[in-house]
């Protein structure tokens, strides 16, 4: 019979326990707590979420069933459902939110030079959302339609090991494009968006601040063609031009040009354009991210 330490706790030790510490300090977060402290709530809702529980109930039913190897991992204080809850209402999220970030970072440079399957030197992030259907019942704060609730969660994938670099909540009303206002953006580096998130006021701040966006255009673009250049036909590429928004308002929102690639998929049989603020990289490599 194995009786070494199990895998949890050894999992447990890549994490950089100083630096959960100073988060915990920073927020005040075992401020007058003696028992069930901030690293303990952490390693009950990390089990959780490795095992796949599913209600405070059933984590509370695992660990109990472990009761004299919970000290070996690393859980100081009884485990209840009634304590758990009470941690998680009323502790500091930024705590965990801090403390995602450190291993975000930590992650991020394993996968630094990760092949995605696009042969690009600089960053490349996806960003886009999800709804997620909530019971009005039990959440009647997040009303989305007549009959139902929901939230969007919000977020900013690195394609390099798919490591989520910016998580935001908000009601299921809101706009994705507002979002991008959130954003703290990264020169040289690619953002890939849907054409949900054409905005031209804000697509321009990329290029104020020397970031590239690639995105989906819509159907009812209008514009001016001011170039065209060749392209491999054979590869799926249908035009690269050169081109200037033509209407009022978005002719002053975005007053540079633009690169506009046409692409189309014989595996789906569906032709795509995009729109970009990158004149240098060949126009299957854009149509590829």
């Amino acid at each position: 019979m194995h009786t070494g330490r199990i895998l949890f706790s050894q999992l447990m030790d890549f994490l950089p326990k100083h630096e959960f510490n100073k988060c915990v300090g920073r927020y005040r977060g075992n401020y007058r707590v003696q028992h069930f402290k901030c690293y303990d709530q952490f390693l009950c809702m990390a089990f959780a979420q490795l095992t796949g529980r599913e209600s405070l109930r059933d984590i509370e039913t695992c660990l109990r069933a472990m009761q004299p190897k919970l000290y070996h991992v690393g859980i100081r204080g009884n485990v209840s459902r009634n304590t758990l809850a009470k941690a998680n209402e009323k502790r500091d999220w930024r705590i965990y939110a801090d403390f995602a970030q450190v291993l975000i970072r930590q992650a991020r440079k394993l996968y630094a030079q990760d092949d995605f399957g696009v042969q690009l030197e600089e960053a490349a992030y996806v960003f886009d959302s999800s709804t997620i259907s909530l019971c009005l019942s039990l959440f009647p704060w997040a009303r989305f339609r007549q009959r139902k609730a929901a939230i969007k969660l919000h977020t900013l994938m690195d394609l390099r090991g798919n490591i989520p670099c910016f998580l935001r909540i908000t009601e299921g009303k809101t706009n994705d494009v507002k979002l991008l206002d959130e954003l703290v953006l990264e020169p040289g580096a690619f953002y890939i968006m849907d054409r949900g998130y054409i905005d031209f006021a804000r697509l321009y701040t990329f290029t104020q601040q020397a970031a590239f966006f690639v995105i989906r255009a819509k159907s009812n673009l209008d514009y001016t063609r001011r170039a065209s250049r060749a392209i491999d036909k054979t590869a799926g590429l249908r035009s690269d031009q050169t081109i200037v928004l033509h209407a009022p308002k978005a002719s002053k929102d975005y007053p540079d040009a633009l690169r506009r690639i046409s692409y189309f998929d014989a595996e789906t049989e569906k032709r795509f354009v995009f729109l970009t603020n990158n004149f240098v990289l060949p126009a299957l490599t854009i149509a590829q991210l």
